[in-house]
């Protein structure tokens, strides 16, 4: 595996690559991998020549007052996850490196981004747009791959690969779980032990909005309800949200039809939890355009 700092080489790198004819599949992290990331690099192995893992936590994404000081780092560890799932280049630039300068250019995402985690989090998806276009030109994939725990951040990738025409196809890649429902994340190592046991019950509801849709529910209040009651009943978290949404326009919907996006976050003392599921609906009940 060649560890690579420098945007100079890593762009020297890429060219080889694809002058050799190789096909490039892309995993864009903040590192502290975990099984989730595996997922990810372990679905571009199988689909492309070279994996490309970058880990760098982007401080564009953060807030004034969220966690980039204390987000979890432990590039030894990385490294050896990434080795281990046969990654060919890790990419491990430093801030500087990134952006030796302020920005005169930044990307501003104008749909899908006011809604979900969009709306508490103002600049969160510019910077995450922003990351990833400078990634992309740097490292020139053919193939990127995305968790769908993320799914806002799915639908914002997508734009940004279909409006500024990136040669690049967006593989979605669904959400690796605990054994007990929890959502693989690196924010689970704040939850106490306490809310290490609450916290499933996030996906339980998810999965009790599934069941009432598949009985016939299909009004996006009483899912919103039922998600939200379960999640109150079972936890002692601070819910920030329940939404159903199309996807992946992310639209507010009343009646579900098509494809629907259910999406919760909820905050513990330490840590803010997200998770979703998304809902095919069958052709019989999906409304005309």
């Amino acid at each position: 595996m060649i560890i690579v700092d420098r945007i100079s080489e890593m762009q020297a790198l890429m060219r080889q690559y694809h002058r050799e004819g190789k096909t490039i599949g892309f995993v864009p992290t903040m590192g502290y991998l975990h099984e989730g990331h595996a997922a990810l690099i372990d679905r571009a192995r199988q689909e492309n020549d070279i994996v490309v893992l970058s880990v760098f936590v982007n401080p564009l994404q953060f807030g004034p007052n969220e966690d980039f000081a204390r987000y979890p780092r432990d590039f030894e560890r990385d490294r050896h996850i990434a080795e281990q799932h046969g990654v060919d280049v890790l990419f491990h630039p430093e801030a500087g490196e990134m952006y030796p300068g302020p920005l005169t250019v930044q990307v501003v995402v104008k749909a899908r981004m006011d809604v979900l985690c969009g709306r508490s989090r103002p600049g969160h998806f510019d910077g995450v747009a922003t990351v990833l276009t400078k990634l992309f030109h740097i490292v020139m994939p053919d193939r990127a791959y995305f968790g769908l725990k993320d799914a806002q951040q799915v639908a914002v990738v997508d734009g940004l690969i279909r409006d500024f025409n990136f040669p690049i196809e967006l593989v979605p890649v669904p959400t690796v779980r605990e054994a007990d429902g929890l959502a693989k994340s690196s924010r689970n190592v704040y939850l106490s032990p306490q809310e290490r046991e609450e916290a499933p019950a996030l996906y339980q509801a998810l999965r009790a909005a599934a069941a009432a849709v598949d009985g016939g529910e299909r009004s996006a209040d009483a899912i919103r309800r039922l998600v939200k009651e379960h999640i109150e009943a079972h936890t002692h978290a601070e819910i920030d949200y329940v939404e159903v949404c199309s996807y992946p326009d992310l639209a507010p919907l009343e009646t579900l039809h098509g494809t629907v996006l259910v999406a919760v976050a909820v905050r513990f003392a330490s840590a803010r939890l997200i998770d979703n599921i998304i809902l095919e609906l069958p052709k019989a009940h999906r409304q005309e355009d």
